[in-house]
């Protein structure tokens, strides 16, 4: 009896020279990104933890070493704590309008009954694709007391016959800039929550409708509860965000008027570039504070992750 034997393979070479040449091949094309990302974020990042501990202005050949001072003088500074405060403010205020306001639209257009759903899902979303610094600059025409689309409107309905100056006010200006954000990232919280219904099983829904549950008690006790992790997560996406609103401020106030909108991030570039004498040093020194509370963000969204983890696991 012959015992057929099996046909030679060709000879691809050891399992170990190939898994090296992957990996060359692998870093070969993450070498511009990994250039890139060191030349634009970490080397920034160190360097502003090195200049914190200088006095540098900027023009200078060599910045002069003066420790922890620019840390003493910027917590010593009510001006810094102003803008932390309207920082905190400008969170407060925007992330639960956002957050809320959204999940009761999601809701809506995930509706299978609500007429042209698509269309006011594009809508929402087109402001989240356009340059925020563009936006800015247009609001300043459209909140504009003179000739303004806005003021336009209330005095022809009698509101305010001498207009409003929305963002030359101090009273005003904040909670208009607060608007504007709300209106630029409506769409991206929007489908952030139409991604989280969807994980919700019409099973469920079609239970509830045979139960005799209507619309409220079917958001009461099914769909709030169901999308509790994704609140947590959704939240502080949305907190970190907020910190982020530099470019919308900076075109629509500068920080102005009388520093009622200066939150940090227009602090830090006011000391650093605005300024008649740039100090770059204590400009870097408030950067590393600020950024240390962005990270104190992001250690809590970690752990919220985590626990939201969990509580699927246990569930």
């Amino acid at each position: 009896m012959t015992v057929a034997t099996p046909p030679a393979r060709a000879f691809a070479g050891p399992p170990r020279t190939r898994r090296s040449s992957g990996t060359t091949f692998v870093w070969l094309f993450l070498t511009p990104t990994v250039l890139l990302y060191g030349a634009f974020t970490v080397y920034p990042i160190v360097g502003s933890y090195l200049y914190s501990l200088t006095d540098w202005n900027g023009f200078d050949a060599s910045p002069s070493f003066i420790g922890v001072a620019n840390y003493r003088e910027v917590l010593a500074d009510p001006m810094f704590w102003s803008s932390f405060r309207l920082t905190l403010t400008f969170m407060v205020v925007a992330v639960p309008i956002q957050v809320l306001a959204t999940l009761l639209l999601a809701i809506l257009l995930n509706s299978p009954r609500m007429p042209l759903r698509r269309l006011f899902r594009t809508a929402l979303f087109l402001p989240v694709v356009t340059t925020t610094a563009i936006i800015g600059v247009v609001m300043q025409f459209v909140f504009d007391p003179a000739s303004g689309p806005v003021n336009l409107a209330l005095r022809e309905v009698g509101l305010a016959p001498d207009g409003v100056d929305f963002l030359g006010q101090s009273s005003t200006a904040l909670g208009t800039t607060i608007g504007v954000y709300v209106w630029k990232w409506f769409g991206i919280t929007l489908v952030y929550w139409l991604a989280a219904l969807q994980t919700v099983p019409n099973e469920v829904y079609e239970a509830a409708r045979l139960d005799g549950a209507g619309g409220l008690a079917t958001l009461r006790y099914i769909t709030v509860p169901l999308l509790k992790p994704f609140l947590i997560i959704i939240t502080l996406l949305s907190i970190e965000a907020s910190l982020q609103v530099f470019d919308l401020v900076l075109t629509m106030t500068g920080g102005g008027p009388f520093y009622s909108t200066e939150v940090i991030e227009v602090y830090i570039y006011r000391w650093a570039f605005a300024a008649t004498i740039p100090r770059l040093g204590y400009a870097s020194a408030a950067a590393v504070l600020f950024g240390l509370f962005v990270c104190l963000v992001g250690l809590l969204q970690l752990l919220a992750l985590r626990a939201t983890r969990r509580a699927r696991r246990v569930t």
